[in-house]
């Protein structure tokens, strides 16, 4: 994996933009803001993260950044394994951007979340994996139901359009018998929905892809979902998106 993007929750909005861009490059971790990070800044809403307050540098280190390294479950913790197999990586060896893009890097303490911007595949469909958000909102026989799902189990995303909070939401259900299982992540909103546009909802195929029924209730329910990608289709090409670095550097 070469990037992956940090979205940030405006608070007073609650939507989720993207921030910042981390990637490797010439083997040292890389990390830039966007034009997102700039927009809110310029509103008095968003504050640089740590030593990071330049908007227009380039940051570099040798090390992934302390902010992105405490997302990640240290290997030396004794549920490390566990943790590989609720984000359904396996236990070959799986490098620090695979993780965070995967995990989302959630923190209760903060409103962050890190995903991949989705590239096409080998056989040129689109692919994007994803936890289900806000299970502990949902009724409990919906959450008890989510015990019951099976790898490989179609879901069903549907418009939210009554939901006060954010009108823009996809909710997941099952088919037979129906139930709410939860939402998909706010930043891919735009994208499925697009998405779905495109190539028409019965192409746009949502499933499970692992239950952890034992796992934190934000690593619950991994799903996927997959589609043809479409002609000319470009996703993380919004305003928001680009990257601002210039040529200044520094290395943290």
């Amino acid at each position: 994996m070469k990037a992956i993007f940090v979205a940030w929750q405006d608070p007073k909005s609650r939507s989720w933009i993207p921030v910042g861009r981390l990637s490797r490059e010439n083997g040292q971790f890389a990390f830039v803001y966007t034009v997102g990070a700039k927009q809110v800044h310029d509103a008095k809403r968003f504050i640089p993260f740590g030593r990071m307050t330049d908007l227009g540098a380039k940051y570099l280190s040798n090390e992934l950044f302390p902010l992105f390294a405490n997302r990640i479950l240290p290997k030396s913790r004794p549920e490390y394994r566990d943790y590989l197999e609720w984000l359904s990586l396996g236990q070959e060896e799986n490098g620090e951007l695979e993780v965070l893009a995967r995990s989302g890097g959630v923190r209760a303490t903060d409103t962050l979340e890190i995903f991949p911007c989705p590239e096409p595949t080998e056989d040129n469909r689109y692919a994007a994996h994803f936890f289900s958000r806000g299970i502990r909102h949902l009724l409990p026989e919906n959450q008890t139901r989510i015990s019951t799902l099976e790898a490989g189990q179609r879901l069903f995303i549907m418009r939210d359009v009554q939901n006060k909070a954010d009108p823009d939401a996809l909710l997941l259900r099952t088919d037979d018998p129906m139930a709410e299982v939860g939402y998909c992540p706010r930043y891919f909103s735009s994208e499925f929905t697009e998405l779905i546009g495109l190539v028409g909802a019965d192409n746009v195929l949502a499933r499970v892809e692992r239950v952890n029924p034992r796992a934190p209730i934000q690593f619950r329910l991994l799903c996927q979902i997959s589609a043809p990608w479409p002609k000319g289709f470009n996703p993380c090409s919004m305003e928001q998106f680009k990257t601002l670095a210039g040529e200044q550097t520094a290395i943290v």
